[in-house]
């Protein structure tokens, strides 16, 4: 059986979007589609139902290439606990209060057990000061953290 990865709204978004005229932007867009295309090999993707929510806003054209993609991803079903988790995560402040999606995504990859929540949400997610305070937080909070990272991170450790 593969270990599971929850895939986060930003990476469908990266796959869909037309190349960037940013070269950190159009980097990232790359490192996802080789992320995308090596990954399944390796784990399960997974993702929510608050993922394709999220991801069928906007134009409705790109909505549908992002909902493409998310289809290779097997939806979770809800998890009851994960927005009692998500409020307490916000309590601790490991996440805004402003960012209470942020909040459910981390909760339902902790309490479903993935290996990894994979995003290029750094400023609530990703990044080196967010991760220590989720990684902190679920622990604090009983749980096991997933590992969080990006594609690049991923990619790079584990892709042959």
């Amino acid at each position: 059986m593969k270990e599971r990865i929850y895939i986060e709204s930003t990476i469908v978004s990266y796959l869909a979007a037309r190349p960037s005229r940013d070269v950190v932007v159009l980097a990232r867009q790359e490192l996802t589609r080789d992320f995308w295309h090596w990954a399944p090999s390796a784990y399960e993707l997974c993702s929510s139902e608050l993922t394709r929510i999220e991801i069928a806003r906007g134009d409705a054209d790109v909505a549908q290439r992002r909902l493409d993609f998310l289809a290779q991803c097997r939806l979770l079903p809800d998890i009851p606990l994960a927005l009692e988790l998500a409020q307490r995560l916000i309590a601790v402040h490991a996440i805004p209060e402003t960012e209470p999606e942020d909040a459910v995504h981390i909760a339902i990859a902790t309490l479903t057990g993935m290996k990894y929540v994979v995003s290029w949400n750094f400023s609530h997610m990703v990044g080196a000061q967010a991760k220590r305070q989720l990684e902190t937080a679920i622990t604090k909070l009983g749980h096991i953290a997933p590992i969080l990272a990006t594609p690049e991170e991923i990619y790079e450790e584990e892709a042959p």
